[in-house]
C-alpha cells in the first residue's frame, strides 16, 4: 500500500473509532459536576491543549508541506523527533478527550490516539526506508519517533512555504475545536435529563 493508502485507513480508523468511543461515552457523564473546580479544570486544560495542538500542526506544515514523499525532510521540528505531526495530534486528542470534564477520557482519547497512529507510522517508516534507503535509516537511528529531543535542533534561515497546504493543515486541524461546542451540547442535554446516564467518568 502507498502511503496515501495508509493515510487514508489512518483517518477510516481514527473515524470508527472516535464514533464508536463517543457513542459509548455520551451514556456516561463527568463525576465533577459542571461549575466544579476539577470539571472547569480540565475542560480549560483541554482547551489549552487543542490549541497547542492546532498551532503545533500548522507550524510543523511550513517544514513539510508537499515534500514527505518527495524528500526527508530533517530541519525544523523533524530533527528532534520523527513524527511532530502526529505528537501534536495526541496532544488535540488528549484535550479532545478532556472536554468530558473527566481526565480519564482525556488519557483514553491519548491511548487511542497513539495506538492508530503508531500502527500508521509503522507502515510509513517501512515504506519511506524503502524510498531514501540509508539515509533514512541513519535519521531512524538518531531521531526520536514521538518525543522531542531539543539538543537534535537544527533550521535553516529560510524555507520554501507552500501556503496552500499550510492553510490546508490549519483547517483541518481547527476540526479539534469543534469538540468543544459538541460536549458542551451534550453536557447541558445530560443536566436536564434528555440523556440518560449509566456511569460516571472521572
Amino acid at each position: 500500500m502507498t502511503m496515501q493508502g495508509w493515510q487514508k485507513l489512518r483517518r477510516l480508523i481514527l473515524l470508527i473509532i472516535i464514533g464508536s468511543s463517543f457513542a459509548i461515552l455520551l451514556l456516561g457523564q463527568s463525576y465533577w459536576v459542571a461549575d466544579q473546580f476539577l470539571h472547569e479544570f480540565y475542560e480549560l486544560m483541554g482547551l489549552v491543549l487543542i490549541i497547542v495542538c492546532i498551532v503545533g500542526r500548522t507550524w510543523c506544515s511550513l517544514y513539510i508541506g508537499g515534500r514527505k514523499k518527495q524528500e526527508l525532510v530533517e530541519i525544523g521540528p523533524y530533527s528532534i523527533m520523527r513524527n511532530p505531526l502526529y505528537s501534536f495530534s495526541f496532544l488535540g486528542a488528549f484535550g479532545i478527550g478532556l472536554q468530558f470534564g473527566a481526565l480519564m477520557t482525556g488519557i483514553l482519547a491519548f491511548i487511542i490516539a497513539y495506538g492508530v497512529f503508531r500502527f500508521i507510522v509503522i507502515r510509513e517508516e517501512e515504506f519511506l526506508l524503502k524510498q531514501f534507503g540509508g539515509v533514512y535509516e541513519d535519521y531512524l537511528a538518531r531521531v526520536p519517533r514521538f518525543w522531542p529531543n531539543i539538543s537534535l535542533w537544527t533550521s535553516p534561515e529560510q524555507i520554501e512555504v507552500q501556503p496552500k497546504l499550510v492553510w490546508r493543515t490549519f483547517t483541518d486541524a481547527m476540526v479539534f475545536l469543534v469538540s468543544i461546542p459538541l460536549l458542551e451540547t451534550v453536557e447541558r442535554f445530560q443536566n436536564i435529563g434528555a440523556i440518560p446516564t449509566y456511569f460516571f467518568l472521572y
